[in-house]
């Protein structure tokens, strides 16, 4: 009987023990939002792509939430791993999608591209890139001289993948590529302008090389052939412009003059001597 209150004695205080020591541990965790995969960014959050864990108390990284419906329908503006917290800094609540991706004063601006012109489909979100064209030259004696040059350096690439068209009522991948990148206002001109005139290319770059080149010469078909390259217009000088014109002038007849008046020869005793015409005599 004493070993039996014994043991119950023990077991009663054990057990208090324990809930003491779990209630302490419950009072510091609290409940932080985290995401329950991997999100891209600019992901429209729902229910689905959150979850709620508990964090000690003194690890609760500022900015959290408590609540999911805190952070529904808020928009990341990076990428969130799985069990991340879902912090203010990362939410936005204005836009989306890719927009999200374009900092002030800069553009996306997207063009197609066959998959060999961008380096067979290996240009990936992050890489950097640059851009040539080619055009015909204009006014060349020859549709097949053209001219190939580049138009934008260390480019950043913000998506890509590839289009598809419909064929036989399926959407099958197409060789076409929509690469979609980063440049400022002049950039994305130069790049719209491209597009109009001629065909684009894509050179993949190290990540490490963000040299650009100032003085980047263009190449022609002419040079490839091994000729020279074509002469540049030729554009008149400022004093050719202002180079006088001299017009020759046809001066007027001068006018005839009147004949003298005959006057005939008389002979007279060996001495010649002209007298004056009868008509003119007063």
């Amino acid at each position: 009987m004493v070993a039996v209150v014994l043991g119950l004695g023990a077991a009663t205080v054990v057990f208090a023990v324990l809930n003491s020591a779990r209630s302490v541990q419950t009072r510091d965790l609290v409940p932080v939002v985290v995401a329950n995969s991997d999100l891209t960014f600019g992901t429209k959050l729902d229910q689905s792509q959150l979850r709620v864990v508990n964090f000690p108390k003194e690890s609760v990284p500022e900015g959290s939430y408590a609540e999911i419906d805190s952070v529904i329908g808020h928009t990341t503006k990076i990428f969130l791993a799985a069990r991340e917290p879902v912090l203010r800094a990362k939410l936005s609540t204005v836009g989306g999608g890719l927009s999200m991706r374009v900092p002030s004063s800069m553009r996306a601006s997207s063009v197609d591209v066959k998959l060999a012109s961008s380096v067979s489909g290996f240009v990936l979100p992050g890489d950097r890139v640059d851009v040539l064209v080619t055009i015909d030259r204009p006014g060349a004696v020859s549709m097949n001289d053209a001219v190939t040059r580049t138009i934008l350096q260390n480019v950043e690439v913000l998506a890509s993948g590839p289009k598809t068209e419909q064929k036989d009522r399926e959407d099958k991948p197409s060789d076409i590529q929509t690469v979609t990148l980063l440049v400022d206002p002049e950039g994305a001109e130069r790049l719209a302008l491209g597009m109009h005139e001629g065909k684009i290319h894509l050179t993949l770059r190290n990540p490490e090389d963000a040299d650009t080149l100032a003085n980047l010469a263009s190449v022609s078909t002419r040079q490839i052939l091994g000729g020279s390259a074509a002469p540049e217009p030729r554009t008149s000088s400022p004093a050719a412009s202002r180079r006088v014109v001299q017009k020759s002038v046809t001066a007027p007849p001068a006018a005839a003059r009147e004949p003298e008046p005959y006057k005939p020869s008389v002979i007279r005793g060996g001495k010649v001597s002209e007298q004056e015409p009868v008509n003119d005599r007063k």
